[in-house]
């Protein structure tokens, strides 16, 4: 069976996502998943970030960004880049920015 195709997207939450644990929680996630990338705050009151793996957990991770977060956020809604097709990941894992 051939590998999974990796994907990578940027993405932007938009809500109460500051100061609730959310890029804690979202690193947990994705590191669960086995996603790779980062996450962190900005000046807007967002989290944005970058998302690579395989379809399958990059699909999980969409909806967990779009329906879940941190048990303290409301997420009012989740913007996703279109995905590209990459060869190989540019992340050793999933981090957050500061």
């Amino acid at each position: 069976m051939a590998a999974q195709k990796l994907l990578a997207l940027d993405f932007e939450v938009f809500g109460i996502v500051q100061g609730v644990f959310f890029r804690k929680y979202t690193e947990k996630q994705a590191k669960s998943l086995g996603v790779r990338g980062w996450c962190m705050n900005t000046d807007d009151g967002t989290v944005k970030g970058q998302l690579e793996g395989e379809l399958n957990k990059i699909n999980e991770m969409k909806h967990w960004l779009q329906t879940k977060g941190s048990p303290q956020s409301r997420i009012d809604k989740a913007v996703f880049s279109e995905a590209k097709e990459i060869d190989d990941y540019s992340f050793s894992e999933f981090g957050i920015k500061r």
